[in-house]
């Protein structure tokens, strides 16, 4: 084996120690060690409060962004540097914040019990069946997935103010009965468990530093997401330019999200696919292409309630609208398709591997399909749905207009 390089970048000169509310007393001495050694210490105003000061020593408080901090910590590398964080650095932490800065090999990360670990201490929870969230700088709708009977979370509140905000979206959605559990500075001397229904819980904030338990409950007529695709049509905001549940149930089968993979959803009319595409893996990336504002509007209103508020955005027309876009690992064109270049930009934009998915229904787009198909291969499908609708005192078959699918994959 050989090794190239300084010798001394090969030494870890950043380390990341994670500090509970118990702060001092709860570090260990190779944590100890860190900080008093270290020519540099960062972290939040809390956290330095929290450890004694060493003489000779700066100290950084983080800036708001966190970004702005980076030169000054970069500057300092081959020195002794010392960031502390809460808990498990690594969990949604700025440990892998800094991975992406600073080398594995030149980092040493020294974790404490993180808030999941220590809350489900407290409560008697195994954390391999619980769904472990950060609610700090995001959605509170991005819950809305993992709502359903018996199901546990812990989460991670942004502030004081989210259980009470949560508790409201649980009632909204029929998830009344649920019961919140708020651990507030854990591991400290302020520690506090509060506990009630979302029914029942007050109004007014509790501490800032706090993590929610919750175990979900319903009443009749919650509305919980199937982990399968081809959601009701009528759950989704669309004027009528909508993939039909049916269709979308097997054009995503087509599509075969995996994880972490990104898709274009062009003409994305009211963002269904998109959406289950998001609600397949949570690693999952989509933007959503639409040149008409009413139907972006709609496309951000679905994505909130169904609780993937990552959904990216393009409002424009195809293939102009493509225009420096991530690339994707698949494309589902469910409007546009016989505008001039828009096959031709997904197509050449794919990624080798990837999937294109198409949708027909008129004879102009079938004919374009057929075109592509023989250009480029793949497969054809052609489904045909009958719903049954009353018919006077009966009941009667009603067809939906057929519709054509092609996929093709783009070679490796």
């Amino acid at each position: 084996m050989t090794s190239t390089g300084t010798p001394w970048l090969t030494i870890p000169w950043l380390t990341i120690v994670g500090i509970g509310e118990d702060g001092w007393e709860g570090l260990s001495p190779a944590a100890r060690a860190a900080v008093t050694g270290s020519c540099l210490l960062i972290g939040g105003t809390r956290h330095l409060a929290l450890v004694p000061e060493t003489a000779g020593q700066e100290r950084l408080a983080w800036s708001s962004p966190l970004s702005d901090a980076f030169p000054t910590l970069l500057a300092r590398r081959g020195q002794a540097v010392t960031v502390l964080a809460s808990g498990d650095p690594q969990w949604f932490g700025i440990g892998a914040t800094l991975a992406r800065l600073v080398p594995p090999a030149e980092t040493r990360v020294l974790p404490a019990p993180g808030a999941f670990t220590l809350a489900a201490a407290r409560l008697g929870w195994g954390l391999q069946d619980v769904a472990c969230l950060s609610l700090h700088g995001r959605p509170l709708e991005a819950v809305i997935p993992y709502l359903f009977p018996g199901a546990r979370l812990l989460l991670l509140s942004w502030d004081g103010t989210t259980p009470a905000k949560l508790a409201a979206l649980l009632r909204e959605r029929g998830f009344g009965p649920s019961t919140l559990k708020v651990l507030e500075a854990m591991g400290g001397p302020r520690e506090r468990l509060s506990d009630a229904p979302a029914d029942a819980w007050p109004d007014g904030d509790t501490e800032d530093l706090n993590t929610i338990a919750l175990t979900c409950a319903i009443t009749p007529g919650a509305r919980v997401l199937p982990r399968s695709p081809g959601l009701p049509d009528d759950w989704f905001q669309h004027d009528g330019k909508i993939t039909k549940r049916e269709v979308r149930a097997v054009a995503l089968s087509h599509l075969a999200p995996g994880r972490g993979e990104m898709l274009w959803d062009v003409g994305a009319g009211s963002g269904s696919i998109a959406i289950e595409w998001l609600l397949a893996d949570p690693a999952n990336r989509a933007v959503a292409v639409e040149d008409r504002a009413d139907r972006m509007a709609a496309i951000r209103a679905n994505a909130l309630a169904f609780g993937v508020p990552n959904l990216d955005f393009r409002e424009g027309a195809a293939p102009d609208a493509l225009a420096d876009l991530p690339q994707p690992d698949a494309v589902f064109i469910g409007g546009g398709l016989t505008g001039a270049g828009v096959v031709e930009a997904c197509w050449r934009a794919l990624r080798p591997g990837g999937r294109l998915v198409a949708t027909a229904v008129t004879l102009e787009t079938e004919a374009a399909l057929s075109h592509w198909h023989t250009a480029l291969g793949g497969s054809l499908t052609r489904l045909s749905v009958e719903r049954a609708v009353p018919l006077g005192s009966f009941r009667g078959w009603r067809p939906q207009m057929p519709v054509t699918l092609w996929r093709a994959d783009k070679p490796l």
